[in-house]
């Protein structure tokens, strides 16, 4: 069963491209978004297809985690409602001056821009979604 989990470390562009293509389209509730202030670590925990390994029928729970964040700053999510679901499209960043910014982007124009000096990300697979 474990040898389905995946874990992707990104701190480049290559491999936040890479963690950006096996998010694409996944869900994700409000709810599941947590800022952790004081360790600098942005979560959020996505349902995902698991497109790296062609299994497209395959749902897995992942947890795409950031590290070293300075900032987050959010557009277009009702934090209120924490049950609402977003789709996520993608993940990109631009290099400002000494910092980067990655943006989480979803679905209904809504995105999180994340601030941090390094890139370091990682995508883990928590566990498989069955099919009931």
């Amino acid at each position: 069963m474990s040898k389905y989990l995946a874990k992707i470390i990104a701190n480049d562009q290559e491999g936040l491209q890479m963690i950006s293509a096996c998010s694409s389209g996944a869900k994700v509730k409000v709810a599941d978004i947590k800022y952790l202030i004081s360790n600098k670590v942005f979560l959020i925990s996505i349902e995902r297809t698991k497109i790296e390994t062609n299994q497209e029928d395959k749902k897995i729970n992942s947890i795409c985690r950031f590290d070293f964040i300075d900032k987050v700053r959010s557009k277009n999510i009702d934090q209120s409602n924490q049950e609402m679901i977003l789709e996520l499209i993608g993940i990109d960043y631009l290099k400002n001056n000494n910092d980067y910014e990655i943006n989480l982007i979803f679905n209904n124009n809504a995105h999180i821009a994340l601030t941090t000096e390094t890139i370091e990300v990682r995508l883990e697979d928590q566990s498989e979604i069955k099919n009931l």
